[in-house]
């Protein structure tokens, strides 16, 4: 029996030990400048915004005389889409791939509306997709524990491994290995994809995770992946993976 207590006692001392570990992720937020992080916070000097009030006005507005708005569906999107973005990308199962939050607006939008999809990166798109996030704002991040997510995650982390361009570089490499380090005069962050969509200064614009991961790929002298297709959603979705637990910012501001 003492044994027994003993070891019960050991096992307790440990999951205490792992419950107290801090985590060690910093989100990009916390790296930032003073000035920037007050944009962040004060939604009236956050310029992603203004992109959200036409994502309001999306949401209300139907696509045709004989289509429904997006509130005629799902109502208030305060109520029905707290917790959405923080659940993407998902599988679908008519495509029988994971998907991410800016596909499933497009789906939508042709399933239910009898609309035309919105192109990638467009002011439309970006703006829906910025006003769905809003909805989670300060929630963790949750991928579902779905085991047909399990084979495109372990893609999209292969994809975060592998060195590519004419640098020979992985994500990894940068945002594993050097995080905290200068690249160019500039801190190397870790990479968490929390706030996306996000109003980058540096673009002088909003713009999808997509946007950021296709720029890093054209950094290191890559190909960048085409939008939406499956290699990049399978890449988005380990990073989901990777962030979860973490906080959702978006629409978020970073350099």
């Amino acid at each position: 029996m003492k044994r027994w207590a003993a070891a019960i006692a050991m096992v307790a001392a440990c999951l205490s030990a792992i419950a107290q570990t801090p985590d060690a992720r910093r989100s990009g937020f916390d790296d930032m400048s003073p000035q920037t992080q007050a944009m962040q916070r004060d939604d009236m000097q956050n310029p992603a915004m203004l992109t959200v009030q036409d994502g309001a006005a999306l949401w209300e507005r139907a696509p045709s005389a004989s289509a429904k708005a997006c509130s005629g569906c799902h109502g208030a999107a305060a109520t029905s889409m707290r917790g959405v973005a923080a659940r993407y990308p998902a599988f679908d199962k008519s495509l029988k791939r994971p998907i991410d939050l800016s596909q499933r607006i497009n789906l939508c939008r042709e399933r239910h509306q009898q609309g035309t999809p919105f192109a990638a990166e467009s002011p439309e798109l970006l703006a829906l997709e910025s006003y769905v996030a809003l909805q989670s704002r300060g929630m963790p991040i949750a991928p579902p524990a779905d085991p047909k997510l399990q084979a495109p995650r372990d893609r999209g982390e292969a994809l975060y491994l592998q060195r590519i361009g004419q640098l020979d570089l992985s994500c990894a490499q940068c945002h594993d290995e050097r995080a905290g380090g200068r690249l160019g005069g500039s801190l190397i962050p870790q990479g968490h994809a929390n706030g996306y969509p996000l109003y980058r200064l540096e673009w002088q614009a909003l713009g999808s995770l997509q946007r950021r991961l296709r720029n890093c790929m054209t950094g290191v002298r890559a190909e960048p992946l085409a939008y939406g297709s499956p290699e990049i959603v399978e890449l988005e979705l380990y990073l989901a993976w990777r962030d979860r637990g973490m906080t959702l910012e978006a629409p978020a501001v970073r350099p």
